[in-house]
């Protein structure tokens, strides 16, 4: 599912207008009507009732007009806010103003703090009639908003959000939540937190990241009449990656009847140090509970035993030279085991002493098969960047924000007002130029991005994974992936997937609370599901 950006939106609306002849008062007719029939689809009929809508300056308060007028002809008596004097109106939000004058349906004028102040009271009068308020309409702010919302419409915005005459009433935003940043999710200035938000042609970047995923509700993405030839003249850059793109990546490496261990491939992890064995024993988890054919771990001779205690499925390979840490000292041995492996992960509680930081550099320059790069090793690597050549091989790198923060040299605050952006730059430092490299920032929204700024946001996950050890799961799951046959990138998305689908598993049975053992016990069921989806499409 293709997520154009705000500026991409507005190619395509003047593509389907100039280049393709659609009227842009025929583009608003479908976004009102199309609105409606998933507003009585949600909500029920509308006869016998009003609907509060908010009217903002834009081509956004015009589709709130065509709103209201097809409410009005099922019944409803739709109540126009005016957050601008109504005359400021242009083009075809302004047409449709004309249409509603002529129809005398009521509107009111809060163009100043002390009118907004007046909502209440006409609130009151509304219901005094005995009708119920069948929604709060959201058509003030669209996709283009750049600022920060102020004035008078902060002072609406606090009256809607706070008061108790509007708890309850379902809150329907218009193509995006007022105050929501289309590109990168953030809140500008002030937001309505909706319930349902109609979104037309395509859904929007914004809605899938950070605050989006908190105030556009339930997201429906309605058709309004562009052309499919318009969307796919465009070179979208970003793109949702959801439960159908899993099941088709997974179909790609669906075992047949004839296959063994050594057809699933063999991953070799570099993970573990004192105080730190639970990262490691987490990441090789998450590779057998992917499915990868074996997994050995390289790991510092006096932790072997625990290893060999807790990971009895995997094969520990304890290294002589280490004691509490791997290091430089090891890198003979480590390259003898990568012989015969068809991905490496490392970093998972790591550590960051000295000799590490030269192994993991060494490993990074030389390593020819995929790499996976997490946690302790990203540290290593942003405190080297500068030392940083061109791979040899394909990298996937997994970051939260503060090990990203790191990596760019910028605050964690300054990565979230723009995380594609933030994950976009970081492959750009990393690869330089070798288009092998890939970058997973982790969080909200999870966003994914290789070679020449392709963008995945993942539709997966919720705030029940915000547990320690779940990035060690995750590097497990990509590693395997690539194992069984997934190129870098399809396995970087599609292991971010089924991590955040099978934490919506747990989160469904028993909320926040489970771990990331859990987690990694769960993703048989999830690939199980996601397979058995891919049969049924066939």
């Amino acid at each position: 599912m293709k997520l154009p950006s705000a500026s991409e939106m507005r190619e395509l609306d003047r593509s389907a207008i100039e280049e393709y002849g659609i009227l842009g008062m025929v583009l608003m007719e479908n976004a009102g009507s199309s609105t409606v029939l998933m507003m009585e689809k949600v909500l029920g009929q509308a006869s016998n009732s009003f609907a509060l809508i908010l009217i903002g300056p834009g081509n956004n308060g015009g589709d709130g007009l065509v709103i209201g007028r097809h409410l009005h002809q099922r019944g409803c008596e739709p109540v126009f806010l005016f957050l601008v004097a109504p005359e400021k109106l242009q083009g075809d939000a302004a047409s449709n103003l004309h249409i509603v004058k002529k129809l005398a349906l009521p509107l009111h004028v809060l163009d100043t703090a002390a009118r907004v102040q007046t909502l209440p009271a006409l609130y009151q009068q509304l219901t005094a009639t005995g009708k119920p308020c069948y929604a709060i309409i959201d058509a003030l702010f669209g996709t283009g908003l750049t600022r920060a919302i102020d004035g008078h419409v902060v002072e609406l915005i606090r009256l809607i959000n706070t008061e108790a005459w509007s708890a309850g009433i379902p809150k329907i935003a218009i193509d995006i939540p007022s105050g929501l940043h289309a590109d990168t999710g953030m809140i500008q200035g002030a937001c309505i937190p909706a319930d349902h938000t109609a979104t037309y042609g395509c859904a929007k970047p914004g809605q899938l990241l950070e605050y989006g995923l908190e105030v556009c509700g339930r997201l429906h993405v309605l058709d309004i009449g562009i052309p499919p030839a318009a969307l796919a003249a465009i070179a979208i850059q970003q793109e949702a990656f959801t439960n159908q793109e899993a099941t088709r990546a997974l179909a790609k490496i669906k075992r047949s009847t004839t296959s063994h261990k050594g057809s699933n491939g063999h991953l070799l992890v570099l993970a573990g140090s004192i105080g730190k064995t639970g990262a490691a024993i987490l990441s090789v988890t998450g590779a057998l509970r992917s499915g990868c054919g074996l997994v050995s771990l390289c790991c510092p001779q006096d932790l072997n035993v625990i290893f060999e205690t807790r990971l009895v499925e995997a094969m520990t390979i304890p290294l002589p030279a280490s004691n509490a840490a791997i290091g430089i000292d090891d890198l003979t041995t480590i390259e003898q085991h990568l012989h015969g492996k068809k991905a490496l992960v490392i970093g998972p509680g790591l550590g960051m002493a000295e000799q590490t930081a030269q192994l993991v550099l060494h490993l990074y320059h030389t390593v020819e098969a995929p790499m996976v790069i997490d946690a302790d090793a990203l540290n290593i690597l942003a405190q080297y960047k500068n030392q940083l050549q061109p791979p040899p091989g394909p990298r996937i790198f997994t970051p939260h924000p503060g090990e990203m923060a790191r990596i760019l040299g910028i605050s964690v605050a300054k990565v979230q007002e723009d995380r594609i952006l933030a994950a976009r730059t970081a492959c750009q430092l990393l690869d330089q130029t070798a288009g092998l490299c890939t970058v997973i920032l982790k969080g909200a929204g999870t966003v994914i991005v290789s070679e020449g700024g392709k963008t995945w946001i993942n539709t997966s996950g919720n705030p029940g994974m915000a547990t320690g050890g779940m990035g060690d799961v995750l590097s497990g799951i990509i590693g395997a992936l690539i194992c069984q046959g997934l190129c870098p990138q399809e396995a970087a998305c599609t292991a971010v997937y089924l991590h955040g689908m099978a934490g919506d598993e747990l989160y469904d049975i028993m909320g926040a609370g489970y771990s990331a053992t859990e987690l990694a016990d769960t993703l048989p069921r999830s690939i199980k599901q996601l397979n058995k989806q891919g049969d049924l499409s066939c």
